[in-house]
Parts: structure tokens; C-alpha cells; sequence
């Protein structure tokens, strides 16, 4: 019987579908695995359903030969697999795209709230015995109603953020290296902008791209200072696309208003600087974080590796569209 190894517990709906045909196994442990037992599970396996976090590179791969079919990541993104080499060896890597596109976006919103009604700090305050009434001046914030929202990156998530701007009656701008068909400006209502435009004009700014060698850093020390002093940064893309120093910075000099982060360029470290930020609001990764959002993710890798270990090709193949 074939083998499926999961480098960490992902929701039962997928593993009951797995565990129909296959000897399933779990890393039993509350932890990411380090790189010889992920070496071992390759070794091992004839499929591994991987976390974003897991560095799934040459030498992981290299130790499936010959036994390992497909690389199921449990993410929407896999710059954590080597995909040139997956596609070397004929592995199979797949994705979860599309399943939690609404949900991301309803954190991106979430964020957007919190950090500009100052919603931790407030709730901090409150649960501290601080408050003793209602005050003119007490933990003012800034409007999100009929101001200006950026996005970058305009693909799923992007677009989805822009429609629940409508309701707040917000002007949006969009930049990604293509603009997209005029129709879906016209209907979004969004008005496409350089990057360094977009930066200056808007209230709130988005991150929704990929990682990429281009994205890294695409917001620099150069790139924030560019922002509005009364501007929020939220991102709840990849946490390498900010220069966390340098955003640091601009926020203890009050160069920017405020941030949201969900996402950390070494996550799971995090810049020590942000943990002391009262305008900073921090979330550990929950984009998708949904208990209907996950429960599908766990279905779609399981539906992948049911069809690749039936030889069967899967249906979200990562390395046929690079």
C-alpha cells in the first residue's frame, strides 16, 4: 500500500479521504520537522502533503528518488519547494489555489480595521481596568470609509479586497506588472498606478504578491518612504516583500501611521522592534485561518495525491505552469 507522509496534522476531512487507500502517517510532533526527518520522510513516502514553512529543496527531493511521486503543499504558494528540481526527478508538486481567496481577504479587512480603530490597543486598555468612561480624545483613530485604498498585486485576493472596498465607498488603485482587462477595472472600480504613485496617494496600502526575486523587498527603505505619514501598511501576502527594519523605523518616526502584519520576513522570527509598536497589530499567519477555509485546503491536497498515486494527473499542478 502506498505511503503518505503529512509534515503536520492538517484537518480530518482530507485525511479520512487519504486513509480510505493509503497507509497514512502524521509528524507526531507540535513542530515544524527539521531537515533530516523531513530527508527520512521523503526517503519514505510516496507522498508528502508539506506546510508552507517546510523547506522541501534539493536534498529532500534528491532522497525521494525513485519512491516519491508528488509534493502536495497545504498553501497557495511554494517558494518553500525547489520546483525546477521537483520537475527534474518527475515529482509532481501541487497547490491550493483559489480556495481561500474570500477568506485572506476578509483578514486583509479585518486588519485594515483594527489597526486604524486602534482595536488592540483599545481592547488592551479596556481589559486592563483602564477605562472609567467616555472621553472626546480617548484612543482617536482614522476613517477607512471614502479613503484611498492601494493594492499590490491585483490577482485573486487583490480583487476580492477591492470588491468589499465598494461598500466602504473607497477610491482604489491597483499595481502589478499587468494592468488587467478594462472591464474588471470598471467594475471594481479601481484605476491602475505605478508603484511609486500608488504609494503617495494612497490611505491604506495592500500587499498581495507573490515572493518572488522581484518581490523581495519590493517595499524598501526607498519604496516606504514614499507613504503617506497618515498611511497603513497591511500584509497578509509573503513577509519578505517588506523590509521589516526599514519599516520599523519609518514607523517609530511616525513617517507612517500605522501597520498589519500577518506575515514576517523570517517568520516564524519577528523583528524584535515590532513586538514594541503600539500601532503595529501582529497576527501569527492566520490568513486562511477559517475552520470551512482549511477544511477544504485539507481536501484539495488529498484529492491530488489520490489522483497522482491512481496515475492520474493531478489538478493543481504547480511545475506545468512554470
Amino acid at each position: 500500500m502506498s505511503v503518505v507522509f503529512v509534515t503536520f496534522k492538517i484537518p480530518d476531512q482530507g485525511l479520512n479521504l487519504l486513509r480510505e487507500k493509503f497507509d497514512v502517517f502524521i509528524n507526531p510532533y507540535d513542530r515544524l520537522l527539521n531537515k533530516n526527518e523531513l530527508i527520512r520522510a521523503a526517503s519514505n513516502s510516496d507522498a508528502l502533503i508539506t506546510m508552507l514553512a517546510d523547506n522541501i529543496d534539493e536534498e529532500v527531493l534528491e532522497s525521494g528518488k525513485g519512491s516519491l511521486k508528488i509534493v502536495a503543499n497545504y498553501a497557495v504558494g511554494y517558494n518553500n519547494i525547489d520546483i525546477e528540481k521537483a520537475r527534474k526527478l518527475g515529482i509532481y508538486v501541487t497547490n491550493t489555489p483559489g480556495v481561500l481567496t474570500e477568506t485572506t481577504a476578509d483578514l486583509t479587512w479585518a486588519l485594515m480595521l483594527a489597526v486604524s480603530r486602534r482595536i488592540v490597543e483599545s481592547d488592551a486598555f479596556t481589559r486592563s481596568g483602564k477605562f472609567d468612561g467616555w472621553k472626546p480624545e480617548l484612543f482617536l483613530g482614522s476613517d477607512v470609509y471614502g479613503k484611498t485604498l492601494g493594492i499590490i498585486g491585483f490577482g485573486n485576493i487583490g480583487q476580492a479586497v477591492a470588491r468589499r472596498a465598494i461598500g466602504f465607498n473607497m477610491k482604489v488603485y491597483y499595481y502589478q506588472r499587468h494592468r488587467v482587462p478594462s472591464e474588471v477595472e470598471k467594475s471594481l472600480n479601481a484605476a491602475y498606478m505605478t508603484l511609486d504613485e500608488l504609494l503617495k496617494e494612497s490611505d491604506f496600502v495592500s500587499l498581495h504578491v507573490p515572493l518572488t526575486k522581484e518581490t523581495y523587498h519590493l517595499l524598501n527603505e526607498n519604496k516606504l518612504s514614499l507613504m503617506k505619514k497618515t498611511s497603513y501598511l497591511i500584509n497578509t501576502a509573503r513577509g519578505p516583500v517588506i523590509d521589516e527594519k526599514a519599516l520599523c523605523q519609518k514607523l517609530k518616526n511616525g513617517e507612517i501611521a500605522g501597520a498589519a502584519l500577518d506575515v514576517y520576513e523570517n517568520e516564524p522570527k519577528i523583528f524584535p522592534d515590532l513586538l514594541k509598536l503600539d500601532n503595529v497589530v501582529l497576527t501569527p499567519h492566520i490568513g486562511s485561518a477559517t475552520y470551512e477555509t482549511r477544511s477544504k485546503m485539507s481536501v484539495m491536497v488529498a484529492n491530488d495525491v489520490i489522483k497522482v498515486l491512481s496515475g492520474e494527473e493531478p489538478d493543481n499542478l504547480v511545475w506545468k505552469k512554470n
